[in-house]
C-alpha cells in the first residue's frame, strides 16, 4: 500500500461543518478503503482518482461523497471487483462491452481506451457499455481522447436502475440525469470541455446539499405531490429533479430522452425503472481523430483562438466576463491544489468509521 503523500491540511474548518484535506492524502484513503472492501488496486485507483478528481473540478456530487456508497454496493454484492468485461460484438469502428458488474470508473476507462485505438487506424470510432456500476463524472472519459488528439464524446443512462427525473410536464420520475460530456485537444492550459446533465442539476448535488444541511434553490426538484420545494430532503421523500432548461425543460427532455436511446436501448441495457435494480451506467462513446479532418497542431491552436474569442465579449451588467467550457473547473483545480478540499463532516466520519473497520484508521490517520 502506497504511502500517504499528505496529511489533512488544518482539520475542520473555521464553519465546523467540513475538514480541509489535501488531494494526496484523500486518494491515498479512498484507494485504501476501496481495496480493503475488494477492489483490486488498478480498480480503486481509477475510483480514487475519478472521485478526487471531480471534487478538485468543483464537483463535489461526483467526488469522494460516494466512496462510502460504491463500498455499500461491493459489500452487497451489486458491485463485481475484478469482474472481467467481455466484447459482446465488434467491428473495425465499434464495439459492444458487458461490463459483467465490474467497477465502472476501470470498465468505462478501458471501453474508452479501446475505441481511441480503434480510432487511429480507423479514424471514427464508437462502442456501447452495459451492466457496469456508476461511472463517476462523465468527463473523466472524453478527456482521455483529447489527450490523445481526439474529441471524445460520451453520454450515460442509468438503465433500468430507478429514475430520478421528471419528464417535462409530469410529476413523477421516468428518466435519469442523463449527463454528456464532449472533451476538444486544444492549446489552451485548461480542458475545452463539455460536461453536463440533462437534469437541472445533478443528483449527487441534491444529496451533498442534504449531507451539508443546505437549502436548494426552487428550479432543482419538485416534491411528491409535484410542486417546487427548496427542502433536499424532498427528493428523498419520493420527489423528482426537473429536467434542464426550466420554463424550456422540453429540451432538457429531449436531450435526456435522446441519452437513454444512445445508452440504453442501444447498449442492450433498457430503460425501464425498476425499484429494487442495482445502479447501474449504460454508456455510449465515440472518438473523432482529428488528424484524418485537417492538421491536428492547427485545429489545437484555432480553438485556442476561439476560446479566446469567446472571452473578448465585454461582461454583461453584473459579470465577471466569459469563461470557456472546462475553464472555471480547472482554475477551481488549481485552488483547490493549493488550499485543499473541503469535505463534509458527514462523509469525513464515515471514511473514519470504515478506517476502524478495516483496522486502517491509524495508517491512513483517521483515528
Amino acid at each position: 500500500m502506497n504511502a500517504i503523500v499528505s496529511r489533512a491540511l488544518g482539520g475542520p474548518n473555521k464553519e465546523g461543518r467540513f475538514t480541509v484535506v489535501g488531494a494526496d492524502h484523500l486518494f491515498s484513503i479512498c484507494t485504501a478503503l476501496l481495496q480493503a472492501a475488494g477492489a483490486l488496486e488498478k480498480e480503486a485507483q481509477a475510483v480514487a482518482t475519478g472521485c478526487v478528481n471531480a471534487n478538485l473540478a468543483g464537483h463535489d456530487s461526483h467526488g469522494v461523497i460516494a466512496i462510502p456508497t460504491y463500498i455499500d454496493s461491493i459489500r452487497a454484492g451489486h458491485i463485481v471487483p475484478g469482474a472481467q468485461w467481455t466484447i459482446v460484438q465488434e467491428s473495425p469502428t465499434t464495439s459492444v462491452i458487458d461490463g459483467h458488474w465490474g467497477i465502472g470508473f476501470h470498465v468505462t476507462a478501458r471501453a474508452m481506451e479501446l475505441t481511441i485505438e480503434k480510432a487511429r487506424t480507423a479514424n471514427v470510432a464508437a462502442c456501447t457499455v452495459c451492466r457496469q456500476s456508476h461511472v463517476g463524472r462523465l468527463a473523466t472519459y472524453p478527456l482521455i481522447a483529447a489527450s490523445s488528439g481526439m474529441i471524445g464524446l460520451a453520454a450515460a443512462s442509468a438503465g433500468v436502475s430507478p429514475k430520478s427525473v421528471a419528464p417535462f410536464g409530469g410529476r413523477e420520475a421516468r428518466l435519469g440525469t442523463n449527463p454528456i460530456s464532449i472533451a476538444v485537444p486544444s492549446d489552451l492550459e485548461a480542458p475545452f470541455l463539455l460536461d453536463m446533465s440533462t437534469s437541472a442539476i445533478a443528483a449527487g448535488k441534491v444529496r451533498l446539499a442534504i449531507a451539508r444541511g443546505e437549502k436548494i434553490p426552487k428550479s432543482w426538484i419538485i416534491d411528491v405531490e409535484g410542486r417546487p420545494t427548496t427542502d433536499p430532503s424532498d427528493y428523498l421523500r419520493g420527489g423528482a429533479l426537473l429536467p434542464l432548461g426550466g420554463t424550456e425543460g422540453y429540451k432538457g427532455t429531449g436531450l435526456a430522452a435522446m441519452v437513454d436511446v444512445l445508452c440504453g436501448l442501444l447498449s442492450g441495457l433498457g430503460f425501464a425503472g425498476e425499484p429494487s435494480a442495482r445502479d447501474s451506467n449504460g454508456c455510449f462513446m465515440a472518438a473523432f481523430n482529428v488528424a484524418a479532418f485537417r492538421p491536428l497542431d492547427q485545429f489545437k491552436e484555432e480553438v485556442a483562438k476561439f476560446a479566446h474569442y469567446l472571452k473578448s465579449t465585454p461582461p454583461s451588467k453584473g459579470s465577471s466576463g466569459v469563461f470557456y467550457p472546462g475553464e472555471i473547473g480547472y482554475l477551481r483545480e488549481q485552488e483547490r491544489r493549493e488550499k485543499g478540499i473541503e469535505i463534509e463532516n458527514t462523509t469525513w466520519e464515515k471514511f473514519r468509521a470504515l478506517a476502524r473497520d478495516y483496522g486502517l484508521a491509524a495508517e491512513l490517520d483517521l483515528a
